[in-house]
C-alpha cells in the first residue's frame, strides 16, 4: 500500500486501464485524466468495487490550463502519461493527432513543472523506427536510428525530443518506453490489435484473419503496465527512452498459442509483416529496472483467453461480436 497518488492520462485505453488496475490492486490511489467517459476497458479488466476507488477528472489533454489545474488539484506525486491517438486516427486527422500526441505531451510536462513534480513516465513506440530494410540489425537496439514512417511515429519521436529539452531546461526527468505489439484484454483498436481480436474471436467460436504476419515483438499488456509503474518509482536523473523486448515471435507462433488453448479455433493471418523491424532488444531497460515482468507468449495468450472466457460468463463481454 502506498499513499503516493498517481496521475494517469489515457486511462481509458488498453495500457492505461491495466496501469490503473495494477495500481488499485496495490492499494495505491489514482487520479485519471481523460477526455473520454467510456470506461468499458476499465470495466473489462477490474471489478466494480475496485473501479469505485479511482478518482476521475474528465478533461482535454490539449488544453494547457486544464491539465495544469487537474494535476495540481489531484495532489499526485507520480505521473504516467499515456494519452495519445493511435496510428489510424493520426493518419485520418493529422492536426488532431499532433494536438493530442505532441501538444498534449508538452502540456503534461508544463503541468509537472507547475505542480513541482520533477519526474514522469510516458509512452513512446517502436514506431519511431523505420522499415526493416533500412537497418543492418534485425532487432532494434537502444541507439538504433529513428526513422518513422507515419504521423504517429513522427509525433512520438517529437515527444522523445520534448522530454529531453524539459530535462535540459527545467530539470524534469523522464523515462519513455517503446512498446511494439501489445496484446491482452482491452486491446481492441490500432493496427497491432488484431492478434488480441483473434483471441476474442476464438473464445466466441468465430473465425478471424489477423491483419499482418511476419515477426513482431509481442508484449502482454499486464507486463507493459507493470513496467510503466516500475519506471515511475525510480529516481531517474535525465531523460531517456527505452525499448521493451518482450517475446519476438512469428505470427504463426501466436496462432499456434491460440490453438493450444482452443484447438478448434479458426485463426489465420496475412503473410505481409508490419512495415517495422522484427523487434527490439532491452538490455538497457533491464539494467535500469532489474527484474522485469516478461510473460511468455504462450502464457500471455492463455491468460488473455481465460480472461475473455470469464468476462463473457460474467456478462462483461458479449458472447457474440
Amino acid at each position: 500500500m502506498s499513499n503516493d497518488r498517481y496521475f494517469v492520462t489515457g486511462a481509458m485505453g488498453c495500457i492505461g486501464a491495466w496501469v490503473v488496475h495494477t495500481l488499485i490492486q496495490d492499494e495505491t490511489p489514482v487520479t485519471v485524466f481523460d477526455l473520454s467517459d467510456n470506461r468499458h476497458r476499465l470495466e473489462l479488466v477490474m471489478p466494480a468495487d475496485a473501479l469505485d476507488k479511482v478518482d476521475f477528472i474528465q478533461g482535454d489533454i490539449t488544453q494547457t490550463d486544464a491539465v495544469k489545474a487537474a494535476l495540481i488539484d489531484s495532489g499526485a506525486q507520480h505521473i504516467i502519461h499515456l494519452a495519445a491517438l493511435q496510428v489510424p486516427f493520426c493518419k485520418a486527422d493529422p492536426p488532431l493527432g499532433a494536438a493530442v500526441n505532441v501538444v498534449g505531451t508538452v502540456n503534461m510536462f508544463e503541468a509537472a513543472k507547475a505542480a513541482g513534480i520533477n519526474h514522469l513516465v510516458f509512452a513512446s513506440t517502436a514506431g519511431v523506427y523505420g522499415p526493416k530494410n533500412r537497418y543492418e540489425e534485425q532487432l532494434m537496439g537502444h541507439d538504433s536510428r529513428l526513422d518513422p514512417v507515419n504521423h504517429y511515429g513522427v509525433f512520438k519521436q517529437a515527444n522523445e525530443g520534448t522530454a529531453r529539452i524539459y530535462w535540459q531546461d527545467d530539470g524534469i526527468g523522464s523515462v519513455g518506453l517503446r512498446p511494439y505489439t501489445v496484446y491482452g484484454p482491452g486491446r481492441d483498436q490500432g493496427i497491432t490489435s488484431t492478434p488480441t481480436q483473434a483471441m476474442l474471436a476464438a473464445v466466441r467460436g468465430e473465425p478471424y484473419h489477423i491483419s499482418f504476419g511476419g515477426s513482431t515483438g509481442f508484449h502482454y499488456v499486464g507486463d507493459v503496465a507493470a513496467l510503466f509503474i516500475q519506471a515511475s518509482r525510480i529516481a531517474f536523473k535525465g531523460s531517456e527512452v527505452f525499448n521493451i523486448g518482450g517475446a519476438v515471435a512469428h505470427m504463426s507462433e501466436a496462432v499456434d498459442a491460440i490453438k493450444a488453448v482452443i484447438p478448434e479455433a479458426v485463426v489465420t493471418h496475412e503473410d505481409a509483416p508490419l512495415p517495422f523491424p522484427d523487434g527490439q532488444t532491452d538490455e538497457e531497460l533491464r539494467a535500469l529496472l532489474g527484474d522485469i515482468p516478461d510473460t511468455a507468449l504462450t502464457d500471455g495468450v492463455r491468460e488473455t483467453i481465460v480472461h475473455f472466457q470469464n468476462a463473457i460468463k460474467s456478462g462483461r463481454l458479449s458472447a457474440n461480436s
